[in-house]
């Protein structure tokens, strides 16, 4: 996948590959990483999870890529393209915080295909900032 966040300063094109929530390697290297085992955007009910850095490592394109994940809003537009090309349009919904621990947050919402974007929050790194947003047009 590719993703763009308009709202975000670092997020433009981006390559996100399919890997695993522990594979550091993907983690410093890109942008985000789309979790293993969550929805794709092709899919009618899903959830297409993204997590990233808020830091990341100087040199790649994980430095300071979710940096300013906090800065979505409701309304706000992501873009996703997959590998044929085909552009999915979200909007965000909602933003919250959550414990490492809560993975409930991986899961689909039933009906519904969102995107969910992750990362760490300020100034200890000890939470977990969430932004989900909803496939509102298939471009």
């Amino acid at each position: 996948l590719r993703v763009t966040i308009p709202g975000m300063d670092q997020v433009r094109n981006s390559k996100v590959p399919y890997a695993a929530s522990d594979d550091e390697d993907a983690f410093r290297k890109y942008t985000g990483v789309h979790l293993q085992g969550t929805g794709d955007p092709w899919d009618r009910e899903a959830n297409v999870y993204i997590a990233g850095h808020r830091l990341g490592y100087p040199a790649t394109d994980s430095f300071l890529a979710f940096w300013d994940l906090n800065v979505l809003h409701k309304g706000d537009k992501i873009f996703v393209t997959d590998a044929n090309g085909e552009r999915y349009v979200y909007e965000v919904f909602r933003e919250f915080v959550v414990s490492p621990t809560q993975v409930s947050v991986t899961r689909p919402l039933e009906g519904r295909n969102i995107l969910t974007l992750q990362t760490c929050t300020l100034p200890d790194y000890s939470r977990r900032l969430i932004v989900q947003a909803e496939k509102v047009v298939q471009t």
